[in-house]
């Protein structure tokens, strides 16, 4: 758990209505020089059903972006399947010019056929064809943080990592990211390329990855948890997500993310939504900060992928 964090019972009223909440969610440095908040912005569910197509309220996603910014957000996660490509084409046409200070991490590494269809494609041509679109799509001549969606296993891993470290050595990528990788393939991936983040599935009642949120902490490497509000039977009106929640005067999905802001000082989450109210529930979470009982409650609580 980070050590700077005070154990407090209840937040402090005022900082209900900090303008900007996310700023409160510290900050880590990906890659050592790219500072960002520690609480992030998701941008996949921008999209249509099934992360297909066209968002179903345009004016309301574009507007997600816009109110992100102006709660301290800076630290927006996309790829190039979300939509395809409509995720990142909505950034663009919301947030560019970019403020100073926002890092837009993208990836690529999986090809789209319908709704829901999820295909690894990890071949060096393909990857280095989707950054270069992702360039132009954000209208970026570099890309903050470019993560390998999935490590395709019908390709050499170490073609995929070469290609990576190919585009961060010509300037087209400043940092590099893998995601769903174990510890092993992290390991494999820095012999060959720096590796600044990590984005694994990750939450309360899905904590399969510790051992690699644990290798992440002691390397300094970012880790972004996807689905961060998966917090199911944990949050009926008996469970221990409700009663911190009481405890806290904050709904139970802004406990989780608390819970994973504390977990680690290297913990990245990027809530996503198309809806700004649920934007700044899920960023209020920053203001929440949770003593020792209610970390050791809700831990105390078995994972869903944990073995009896």
């Amino acid at each position: 758990m980070s050590a700077n964090i005070q154990a407090m019972t209840t937040p402090q009223p005022h900082h209900r209505t900090d303008p900007q909440p996310a700023t409160r969610s510290g900050t880590f440095a990906i890659g050592g020089d790219l500072p960002v908040r520690r609480l992030g912005f998701g941008a996949m569910r921008l999209t249509g059903p099934g992360v297909w197509g066209e968002p179903a309220d345009r004016t309301e996603a574009i507007a997600v972006l816009r109110r992100a910014i102006e709660l301290g957000i800076n630290l927006i996660d996309t790829a190039d399947s979300y939509g395809p490509y409509v995720s990142e084409e909505l950034i663009r046409e919301a947030l560019h010019p970019y403020p100073a200070g926002l890092v837009i991490a993208t990836k690529a590494g999986l090809a789209r056929t319908g709704p829901g269809n999820w295909i690894p494609l990890g071949r060096p041509e393909y990857l280095r064809q989707e950054c270069e679109m992702s360039l132009r799509r954000l209208r970026v001549e570099r890309i903050d943080l470019f993560q390998l969606h999935r490590i395709d296993p019908k390709v050499s891993a170490d073609d995929q990592f070469g290609l990576l470290r190919d585009l961060q050595s010509e300037g087209k990528v400043r940092h590099v990211g893998l995601s769903e990788v174990n510890v092993a393939e992290i390991e494999a991936a820095r012999r060959i390329v720096p590796i600044a983040t990590v984005q694994n599935h990750y939450n309360l009642v899905y904590r399969s990855s510790e051992d690699v949120l644990d290798y992440c902490t002691r390397e300094n490497i970012g880790f972004i948890p996807f689905f961060p509000l998966a917090i199911g039977d944990l949050a009926k009106s008996d469970g221990p997500l409700r009663r911190a929640a009481a405890r806290l005067n904050a709904q139970p999905a802004q406990v989780a993310l608390a819970w994973l802001l504390r977990k680690s000082p290297v913990m990245l989450p990027i809530p996503g939504t198309s809806k700004v109210k649920h934007l700044e529930q899920n960023t209020a979470a920053a203001l929440l900060e949770l003593d020792d009982s209610i970390m050791d409650e809700l831990e105390r609580q078995p994972a869903a992928d944990e073995t009896p």
